[in-house]
């Protein structure tokens, strides 16, 4: 068995960027831990669906749970962080903010975690959140702090290769997407595909990726594009989850014989 720590930003994100392969390496046996830096205080507001006095990062933090327990993850964490909200936002600045942490005590509170679980792998995002969202970009850094304190034999950042953005983008438009540019430059939006170092195969695992993403219903609704897809068109957006390996202390190979995810 292999422990595989997943750290994300905000709820939801674990099950649209790695959904796919947390339900994987579950159903394989290995013992998956998710870690939430934030509880998404800064998401889209659940008109009429809060309930009363219902604060939106507890509805979202239920969510979480609930979709966690359909990905199968053994144990699910969030740091003591707030949302910062989109790039520029006055909350970027706000105090407990997660971009104005500091990274090497943030990264001291994850690797708490990884030396507690003895985990084998750590899963980050790429330097440039693949977003840009603040957040996202200050997982990649405290991340990578983490892992080097925790000594993390494997240390992976998830991504989204240029192609399968732009099979993303395809889709929006098809649907009748009128703003698809997320603010970021959808020309440099996603990894160049040969930088990409593993495409895990997780359209045995759509199903449930499917159902742990329609599980955030305050973010993201039945008719939202990422799951108003017919099946052919999410498989060929979110059938296989990318990674870059930066390093390994036991090989280039061994991530794929470690997990057995490819």
């Amino acid at each position: 068995m292999v422990t595989f720590v997943f750290f994300h930003a905000h709820p939801d994100d674990e099950s649209i960027g790695t959904g796919g392969m947390i339900a994987k390496a579950s159903a394989l046996g290995h013992r998956v831990v998710v870690v939430v830096a934030t509880k998404g205080e800064h998401g889209t507001k659940a008109e009429g669906l809060l309930r009363p006095g219902e604060q939106l990062w507890q509805r979202r933090v239920a969510e979480t749970i609930h979709a966690a327990q359909i990905l199968g993850v053994d144990r699910l964490e969030f740091l003591d962080y707030r949302d910062s909200g989109m790039m520029g936002d006055p909350a970027n600045d706000d105090p407990g903010s997660f971009w104005t942490a500091d990274v090497e005590v943030a990264a001291h509170s994850l690797a708490a975690v990884l030396r507690h679980e003895h985990a084998d792998v750590l899963a980050i995002y790429d330097e440039t959140g693949i977003t840009g969202h603040p957040d996202h970009i200050q997982v990649h850094r405290v991340g990578v702090r983490a892992g080097e304190l925790a000594g993390t034999a494997q240390v992976v950042e998830g991504t989204m290769s240029r192609s399968q953005a732009a099979s993303l983008i395809r889709q929006a438009i098809g649907l009748g997407a009128t703003d698809v540019s997320l603010d970021i430059d959808l020309d440099q939006f996603g990894t160049p595909d040969e930088i990409i170092t593993d495409r895990i195969d997780v359209r045995a695992f759509l199903d449930l990726k499917r159902q742990a993403m329609a599980a955030h219903a305050s973010q993201i609704s039945e008719t939202s594009l990422f799951l108003n897809m017919d099946p052919v068109a999410f498989e060929e957006v979110w059938g296989h989850e990318c990674l870059i390996r930066r390093h390994s202390s036991d090989g280039d190979s061994s991530l794929d014989s470690l997990l057995a995810l490819v």
